[in-house]
C-alpha cells in the first residue's frame, strides 16, 4: 500500500513541486495552505508523514508540530520542516517542538526522496 504523505505550505508553487517530486516517486500525497488546514486533513485522513513549512500565517510550522505532538495519535508521527531558514536556533526550536528532521529550501529533488524513503520507508 502507498505510504501518503501530508505536505503544508502557504506557496501552492512549493506544495505542487513537494507533490510532484513525492508522486513521481510513488507515494500519494494530500496538500494542505496553513496549519490549520493541516489539523483538518489530519482529522479525516491517516498519513504516514507530515512535510511542514516554518513561516506560514494563521499557525506557523512550529505551532503545527507542538499541536500534533500534544495528540496521542499523532506523537509518534514524522515530521518533516521543508522551509528556508537554515539558522541553527530555529533548527533547535523545531527538535525541541518535535520535528523529526529539517530539510532547507531549495530543495533537492533526490535528496528529499532519500530523506523521506528514510523516515518512512
Amino acid at each position: 500500500m502507498k505510504k501518503t504523505i501530508l505536505t503544508v505550505d502557504d506557496s501552492r508553487t512549493m506544495r505542487e513541486m513537494v507533490s510532484f517530486t513525492l508522486s513521481s516517486a510513488g507515494y500519494a500525497v494530500v496538500e494542505a495552505a496553513d496549519g490549520q488546514q493541516a489539523l483538518s486533513v489530519l482529522s479525516n485522513q491517516r498519513v504516514d508523514l507530515v512535510i511542514a513549512d516554518l513561516n506560514m500565517p494563521g499557525m506557523d510550522g512550529l505551532t503545527l508540530i507542538r499541536r500534533l505532538r500534544a495528540l496521542p495519535t499523532h506523537r509518534t508521527l514524522p515530521i518533516l520542516m521543508l522551509t528556508t531558514e537554515s539558522d541553527e536556533q530555529k533548527k533547535s526550536e523545531g527538535r525541541a517542538a518535535g520535528a523529526t528532521g529539517w530539510i532547507v529550501k531549495p530543495f533537492n529533488p533526490d535528496k528529499l526522496v532519500s530523506v523521506v524513503r528514510k523516515v518512512c520507508g
